[in-house]
């Protein structure tokens, strides 16, 4: 089966994912219906959780495992979601790619997994007291294009 990392990247990911202090799930979601890239997806995955024992994989199906898609708010395929794990409880941080992360996005979806395992978000402390002032849920999306 041909790999869908080389031997170079697979290193420089090894040696990123020296620095995971606790365990990361990663959750995908996808779908044996009208999912173009779920196969490919799927496949990246696996190969990167095979690199650092501390990042581990769940693999669910959007309309057999429907009650943990609603409980991750997934409602289209592929979905990555990049979260902490403490024990066995999953801490969902609300990092959802949708899609295959592909070029730059792929050092973006490295980088949450890195952030996921420190269980800190690096941001400063004026970010943190004005987050905690919000009154309102917020939801911030990024959408980016290949071009």
């Amino acid at each position: 089966m041909e790999k869908v990392l080389n031997e170079q990247i697979t290193k420089q990911i090894k040696e990123v994912f020296a620095e995971l202090a606790h365990p990361v799930q990663i959750l995908f979601f996808g779908s044996e219906e009208n999912c173009e890239y779920c196969g490919d997806a799927e496949k990246l995955l696996k190969e990167i959780s095979a690199i650092n024992e501390k990042v581990n994989l769940s693999i669910y199906d959007l309309k057999k495992d429907a009650d943990i898609a609603a409980q991750y708010n997934v409602d289209k395929t592929p979905v990555i979601i990049i979260a902490s794990k403490i024990g066995e409880q999953v801490i969902d941080l609300g990092i959802q790619f949708s899609g295959i992360p592909s070029g730059y996005e792929f050092s973006t979806l490295i980088n949450d997994i890195v952030i996921a395992s420190k269980q800190d978000s690096g941001l400063g402390a004026e970010t943190r007291e004005y987050l905690q002032n919000l009154t309102q849920p917020l939801l911030l999306q990024v959408f980016v294009t290949p071009t």
